[in-house]
């Protein structure tokens, strides 16, 4: 009986008890979900230094949007609403 009880012991509050093992597998699932994160954002940005190194239509548009420039032969327009 004593035996038992220590294994029981063993089983619920000892090194690599049933809790703390449910416990590991709740942070491996939060790791694991970190990680899918992580791993498409880094596709993205592959994909993003890709498209930047093989042409010139990443980087003009890139130029247009973030720092507002334009073409040679291009006109620019900003329209102004006014409130009534």
């Amino acid at each position: 009986m004593v035996l038992f009880l220590l294994l029981q012991y063993k089983l619920w509050v000892g090194d690599g008890a049933v809790p703390e093992v449910l416990h590991l597998e709740k942070e491996i699932q939060k790791k694991q979900l970190e990680k899918n994160k992580l791993e498409e954002r880094n596709a993205s940005l592959a994909a993003e230094v890709k498209d930047l190194k093989q042409g010139k239509d990443a980087i003009e548009e890139r130029a247009r949007s973030e720092m507002g420039m334009i073409g040679k032969d291009e006109t620019f327009y900003q329209i102004i609403q006014t409130s009534k």
